[in-house]
């Protein structure tokens, strides 16, 4: 259970998009809301249905809202399947919960997708409340992804338990474990690459090689 915020007069949204700046993004409004005091939220905004997410969207998605744990948010927002601009997206949740201040990254404007022509703020400012602040973060153009790693597109598959290990296979058997989507990595011969899937509501990613899963997973079977 949350703790009550003593400045419910202030909130905090954070607008994040796909990227190593995101945790900067987060960190930054964390350190905000913890000196006012204040209810942190964060948002994504994403055209496509999370079912179509690719691995490494995916990847991000799990990781801010592990963050946003961390940071003792309100809650982590994902508007998928979103075919509203995303100005007008962030100016509904601004309002939805009572936004005071929205932070932002300094190159939004090219990272959105839909914001092609002019200033993402300005078309921003037009949205949302004269009441509300916008902070532009200037972004580390320094920081470098990990190891750079491609998929190929997604595949249905599914995850067999032998002797106490997962396997992963692409045919529906009895005795399967888990359902779900695995992303190969490019350039290997073999089945390497991660596996998706969805078990009581929360997604799970884990790393397959070789048709073997190397990643301990700790729910009970998604069987009857």
């Amino acid at each position: 259970m949350k703790k009550v915020k003593g400045r419910m007069d202030e909130s905090i949204l954070v607008c994040v998009y796909y990227g190593p700046n995101g945790e900067r993004l987060i960190r930054r409004g964390h350190k905000m809301a913890s000196m006012l005091n204040c209810p942190l939220y964060i948002l994504t905004v994403d055209p496509l249905p999370y079912d179509e997410f690719d691995a490494e969207k995916s990847g991000y998605i799990e990781k801010w809202k592990e963050l946003a744990e961390e940071c003792d948010a309100e809650e982590f927002i994902l508007q998928d399947d979103e075919k509203r601009p995303v100005a007008k997206v962030i100016a509904g949740i601004a309002h939805k919960y009572n936004i005071t201040q929205i932070v932002i990254g300094q190159s939004a404007q090219n990272r959105w997708e839909e914001i092609t022509k002019g200033s993402f703020v300005n078309v921003l400012l037009r949205e949302i409340s004269s009441f509300i602040d916008i902070h532009i973060v200037a972004l580390d153009r320094t920081i470098k992804g990990g190891e750079d790693i491609a998929y190929e597109t997604g595949v249905r598959g599914y995850l067999l338990k032998e002797n106490g290990e997962y396997r992963l296979c692409f045919t529906c058997q009895k005795n399967i474990s888990y359902e779900g989507i695995f992303y190969k990595e490019i350039g290997t011969d073999f089945n390497n690459g991660l596996f998706k899937f969805v078990h009581n509501g929360k997604t799970y990613q884990v790393h397959v090689t070789e048709d073997k899963v190397i990643d301990q997973i700790k729910e009970p079977l998604n069987i009857m």
